[in-house]
């Protein structure tokens, strides 16, 4: 996976004047640009597609300091005007292409990323491989944006208005693994980025042929792999750790890689005030 990494970054520094087709680079390395995405924004701490625009914006400083057309600088990266450009160039470097221009700054570069492999493995990880047939996730579903760390208020808003007895009305529905109430992330951007909006159920697992009750969101889910991760302490801390792990951990180790799909979390146990838990984090998976 650190290889392939290095040749999207290698493929973006060939093409940032030009169209970058990631899709077609997974395909030839032999995995996924959904597996791709996920991994780069893990372990950069970036979108691949915010990556992209920096680098971009980063070579285009120095064309701009320079005397040539700004139209034709924009075209050359891909904007089609001098406006979407310039907001582009303000984004990255905190002032316009006619600022910097004039006053040769500020510029704002973005390194160009190299992966490396460090070997740690001093924590396992407890981890084990569910093959699932199809089942239908149901529950209450809202669109709210992705928090990397710390609680997510607008999750808790959701959860929190929802009646004390639709909660135990949910757990009694569930009827196969992964067991009880389940927080689920579904359509979540393929670049992970920070705010962006992804569809989070508050639900449980229940047979695909099972008739939903009114009033209920559905999200169907086919048969496949899931990858499931066990963890303990702190909570959500703990979870966002293993989550994280299994990004520089977990995938670069073993033959496995991330399918399109929801993301599951399981809560086995708790304490009364949640700032402790046992948690599964299921993550759909299939074989490199």
């Amino acid at each position: 996976m650190i290889a392939n990494l290095n040749s999207v970054v290698d493929l973006v520094e060939e093409h940032l004047t030009d169209e970058i087709d990631i899709g077609a680079l997974a395909r030839r390395l032999g995995t996924t640009e959904y597996h791709v995405r996920r991994m780069f924004s893990s372990l950069s701490g970036m979108p691949l597609s915010e990556y992209i625009r920096r680098r971009r914006m980063t070579r285009a400083a120095a064309d701009v300091i320079g005397d040539a057309d700004l139209l034709g600088i924009a075209v050359r990266y891909g904007y089609g005007s001098t406006e979407a450009f310039g907001r582009a160039f303000r984004a990255v470097h905190g002032a316009s292409p006619a600022d910097v221009r004039r006053d040769g700054g500020p510029l704002r570069a973005q390194p160009q990323l190299r992966f490396r492999l460090t070997v740690e493995g001093n924590v396992s990880m407890d981890t084990r491989i569910a093959d699932r047939p199809a089942f239908r996730l149901v529950g209450h579903a809202a669109r709210v944006p992705l928090i990397h760390r710390g609680p997510n208020p607008h999750i808790q808003a959701h959860i929190s208005g929802l009646p004390v007895a639709e909660h135990a009305r949910l757990k009694s529905l569930s009827a196969l693994e992964p067991a009880g109430l389940l927080q689920v992330s579904a359509d979540v951007d393929p670049d992970y980025a920070e705010g962006s909006k992804l569809t989070y159920l508050h639900g449980v697992a229940v047979a695909a042929d099972a008739e939903t009750p009114d009033g209920l969101d559905v999200i169907d889910v086919p048969a496949g792999h899931w990858a499931v991760f066990r963890t303990e302490g702190p909570y959500p801390a703990a979870l966002q750790e293993t989550w994280a792990a299994t990004a520089s951990d977990w995938f670069p180790s073993n033959p496995w890689r991330l399918r399109p799909g929801p993301s599951i979390v399981a809560v086995l146990d708790r304490s009364p005030d949640f700032a402790e838990a046992t948690c599964e984090l299921w993550l759909p998976v299939e074989r490199t």
